[in-house]
């Protein structure tokens, strides 16, 4: 998987690194949920999810994004109405992504944002356990 921010000057960033995680899920009911990760994240000392060192969460905040929500699909674009994420901005918002096949991938575009920038996130299907 990756998440490529195109500038309107063709300038390519990856906010997670070019060897980001990640997992897209959609159900048949309409619910979905996608998770991404920059590759090789320090751990939090400690056992509890929510302790830690300050600066160790805000680190492993901004090496992930996650959100849920439902889904539907008309024509080329897939319409996410988020529920809750990670980002609390976009609770309760609705994120259109245009849909592409590339090469079995699942590539999903963010319209251009105030910048002018597109986000790009391709999805590979995981090889059967």
């Amino acid at each position: 998987m990756h998440w490529r921010r195109i500038s309107p000057d063709g300038t390519e960033t990856f906010p997670l690194g070019r060897d980001a995680h990640g997992a897209i899920l959609y159900t048949n009911d309409g619910y979905m949920s996608a998770m991404m990760t920059a590759a090789g994240r320090p751990e939090i000392t400690g056992g509890d999810p929510l302790g830690g060192d300050l600066e160790a969460r805000a680190a492993a905040y901004s090496t992930c994004l996650a959100y849920f929500g439902t889904w539907e699909l008309e024509g080329n674009t897939v319409t996410h109405r988020v529920l809750e994420g990670l980002y609390p901005n976009w609770s309760g918002t609705v994120q259109p992504r245009s849909v592409e096949d590339r090469g079995g991938q699942l590539v999903l575009c963010t319209p251009a944002g105030p910048s002018g920038e597109v986000n790009e996130m391709a999805w590979a299907r995981p090889a059967p356990h």
